[in-house]
């Protein structure tokens, strides 16, 4: 099978992850936190470790800013409920993952979407500008668009919520180790991180990495600290931490981290994007193909690309492809904001998505695939 469902998920995990997860299952099976012996110490160490090394590749100002969480989704909720209360106004994208959207409903705050434009940053930025007014009480929105891949201008966002003295928010699920994200200098307050994408970890464990506070606790419960008291710590990371971490799937995520350290992100974010140019413009001699996007430059793109086929549903396609061996996604993404900004929300798109381990060889079968696809 050629997998090119990464944006889902990285479908192959580096050796050295795998390694890492079973020695956490075979070395350090003892709760971190939760006792004095040895095992416990040791797993301590383990987990702390990976806090280090999150903070570091993320430019946070310390390790005990940075909340493992069951996933992305997960930080992106605390967040949202724990820093904003019904009537509060909110300032997100029209590119947002129904991540952001369903629990931005169901606070009861106001929502308004700043269009983001495909090919004009400096758009989309006033776009954003004329919303964060005084009354704003939080700017969230993606790094990078899960449907089209547009990334947006984070910086320049995270500077007009400090002009503003605005929380600034991102859902970096697309672009946490695809390319490089320091929150010190982007002006990030909160960062959502999914590890089993661009970081190629496993799945089932997410991090929150926190510049200000967050006021009220999603979860609560045990900590391993303070235990007498009946209310949630104040201090980081127990106060957004309750329960047991996923240590195993903690190391797993360094490891991933080292990974994408020791490879280089910069070379890996331009390997990706030559296979993302090279499908573009094979796709784009097809004319019964339709792309919804410009080609896919350096930097102001994910290695994403959203096609569809003519008089052909896009999960009809994506099922035909499958059938023929290659891994795509079809539909919605679970992004209707998204589609609805660029007008594909009638049947979504053929998203195609690559990682470090594709090749030349998987673009060039899809397009071949692809052109079989038309006579469905």
């Amino acid at each position: 099978m050629i997998y090119l469902d990464n944006a889902a998920t990285t479908g192959r995990k580096p050796p050295s992850v795998i390694r890492a997860v079973e020695s956490g299952l075979r070395y350090y099976s003892a709760n971190p936190g939760r006792g004095g012996h040895a095992p416990a110490m040791a797993a301590s160490v383990k987990l702390y470790a990976a806090r280090e090394k999150a903070a570091a590749f993320f430019g946070a100002s310390g390790a005990e800013n940075v909340v493992f969480t069951l996933n992305c989704t997960h930080s992106i909720n605390c967040v949202i409920k724990g820093v904003t209360k019904p009537g509060d106004r909110v300032v997100t994208s029209t590119l947002e993952h129904n991540a952001v959207m369903r629990p931005l409903i169901k606070s009861g705050v106001t929502v308004d979407a700043a269009p983001v434009s495909l090919t004009d940053d400096e758009q989309t930025l006033r776009e954003f500008e004329t919303r964060i007014t005084d009354d704003t009480k939080l700017v969230i929105c993606t790094a990078a668009s899960n449907v089209f891949g547009k990334i947006l201008p984070l910086t320049e966002i995270g500077r007009l919520c400090r002009n503003r003295g605005v929380r600034f928010a991102v859902d970096a699920a697309q672009l946490a180790g695809v390319m490089p994200i320091n929150m010190q200098t982007m002006g990030i307050d909160y960062l959502c991180v999914a590890p089993h994408k661009g970081l190629y970890a496993p799945m089932g464990i997410g991090m929150l990495i926190c510049e200000k506070p967050i006021e009220n606790t999603l979860l609560e419960g045990g900590t391993g600290v303070n235990s007498l008291e009946l209310t949630q710590p104040d201090s980081m990371p127990e106060r957004l931490e309750s329960g047991t971490v996923g240590l195993p799937l903690a190391m797993g995520t360094a490891a991933g981290i080292d990974y994408v350290n020791h490879i280089g992100i910069h070379k890996l974010y331009e390997h990706e994007m030559h296979l993302c140019r090279f499908l573009y413009h094979e796709l784009k001699k097809l004319p019964f193909v339709r792309l919804y996007a410009p080609a896919p430059a350096s930097g102001q793109f994910a290695p994403v690309v959203s096609f569809n086929i003519k008089d052909q549903k896009s999960e009809a396609v994506a099922r035909f492809l499958g059938e023929k061996g290659i891994a795509v996604r079809g539909g919605f993404h679970c992004a209707p904001a998204a589609h609805r900004a660029v007008g594909t929300l009638a049947d979504g798109t053929v998203r195609v998505s690559v990682a470090a381990f594709n090749t030349t060889d998987d673009i060039k079968a899809l397009v071949m695939a692809v052109k079989k696809a038309k006579n469905l």
